[in-house]
């Protein structure tokens, strides 16, 4: 930022000096250094005037500080106008219209800076207005005389466009500021109105859902499951929407496990924990559609399967996508069973799961031990799904062990997966 009370001239070589920590003679003179290459200085310091804001210091440079930074400038526009009259053999009255219309910008802007409203600020006075219109004036006569001057070497036509740029060019420094500071208001009064609509939008949410959430959480004070299941999909949602997760189901692997994790938790009153490595884009295609509404399919019955029969009240879910397969794991810690004891009339895990997965070219695998809980493992490929056979009429190998004939479904040849009956 450019000093405000404690500059001498704009206030830029003292900013400088702030920022980094040094002593605002060192920038001075790498200013009137720069001043000497084709006036390089001068322009730098006018483009740092109105593109840096001001600050809001209130004291004053001492008075050897003001006379050194006088000093320095006067020093740098003599050596810029000396190196440029040595190497272009300029004429010195080309250069005096230069240097008026350049004193009288500097005081139009320093006067801006100084009239401006604020704390700590007065409004402008006479010897403002005055200042001002002094600066307007030795930009104006400046600018005429440099008009008058080039006119000698061209012709009318010419002299007429001259003076047209010499206008424009004479508005343009004296409303620099005013532009600038417009500006600045526009961009501050933006940002305001931004910061506003995002307090607005996260007071809507929060009342439409957190404060929703806490009253209903009162009235079933006395139902300590009910209550748990209100905070978790509270929380779920809330997540959702603060780390930008409102996905829809159908268009990710993620976003479709925390979907059904989230019904499956709203349905059984039970919590389910997913973790995902990895995310793929499902494919419109409709052989990659059924592979995966057979793979989210089995996902939920197991997920609904340890619900209903694990006795416990957690799930952990587990999904990792890799550059061949996508698998996923849904376990609980809950009573188990014995896969050799299921009677042949429950054919849940078998039908939902199992085949379900199987049928698409994916791999399906439990392991349970009662009293240590139930892992279901699924595995999908992310390779085109393999087609299907349907009418053939082969040996097949039931799940009660009996070998009959029946209507099957064959893999891919050489695929190694097993046939399974139809019926």
């Amino acid at each position: 930022m450019r000093r405000d009370g404690g500059r001498v001239i704009g206030g830029v070589c003292g900013g400088i000096a702030d920022h980094f920590g040094v002593q605002p003679l060192k920038v001075r003179v790498v200013f009137v250094g720069l001043a000497a290459m084709a006036g390089a200085g001068a322009a730098a310091y006018a483009l740092l005037w109105f593109m840096c804001p001001q600050g809001d210091d209130t004291d004053p440079p001492a008075a050897g500080e003001r006379r050194q930074g006088i000093g320095l400038a006067l020093l740098g526009a003599a050596a810029m106008f000396v190196v440029a009259f040595l190497a272009s053999g300029t004429p010195a009255g080309y250069l005096v219209p230069l240097v008026v219309v350049a004193i009288g910008a500097m005081l139009v802007w320093r006067e801006v800076d100084n009239s401006t409203t604020g704390a700590g600020r007065t409004r402008p006075r006479a010897l403002t207005w005055v200042r001002l219109a002094g600066g307007s004036v030795l930009v104006v006569a400046g600018l005429v005389v440099a008009v008058l001057a080039g006119a000698k070497n061209i012709g009318g036509l010419a002299t007429s466009v001259l003076a047209v740029l010499a206008t424009l060019l004479g508005v343009g420094l004296l409303t620099v500021p005013i532009w600038i500071r417009m500006l600045r208001t526009i961009n501050a009064e933006r940002s305001a109105r931004i910061r506003n609509e995002e307090r607005e939008e996260i007071a809507s949410h929060l009342h439409d859902s957190v404060l929703q959430t806490l009253a209903l959480i009162q009235k079933q004070s006395n139902r300590p499951e009910e209550v748990a299941r209100l905070a978790r999909s509270q929380e779920r949602e809330l997540r959702r929407w603060l780390f930008g997760g409102n996905q829809d189901p159908g268009s990710s692997l993620a976003a479709a496990l925390a979907t059904i994790a989230a019904e499956v938790e709203d349905g059984y009153g039970i919590e389910v924990d997913v973790i995902t490595v990895g995310d793929l884009a499902f494919d419109p295609e409709p052989k990659k559609v059924e592979c995966w509404s057979a793979l989210l399919g089995a996902t939920r019955e197991a997920m609904v399967n340890a619900a209903k029969h694990s006795g416990e009240r957690k799930v952990s879910v587990y999904a990792e996508v890799t550059d061949l397969e996508v698998e996923v794991f849904i376990r609980d810690r809950g009573k188990g069973f014995d896969m050799d004891a299921v009677p042949d009339d429950r054919q849940g895990v078998a039908k939902s799961i199992l085949t379900r997965v199987d049928r698409r070219g994916g791999s399906a695998e439990v392991q349970s031990t009662p009293g240590r809980g139930t892992e279901v493992r699924l595995t999908m490929p992310r390779e085109t799904a393999r087609e299907t056979e349907i009418g053939s009429r082969e040996t097949v190998v039931t799940e009660n062990g009996t070998a009959e004939n029946g209507t099957a479904e064959t893999g891919v040849p050489g695929s190694g997966m097993e046939q399974e009956s139809n019926d």
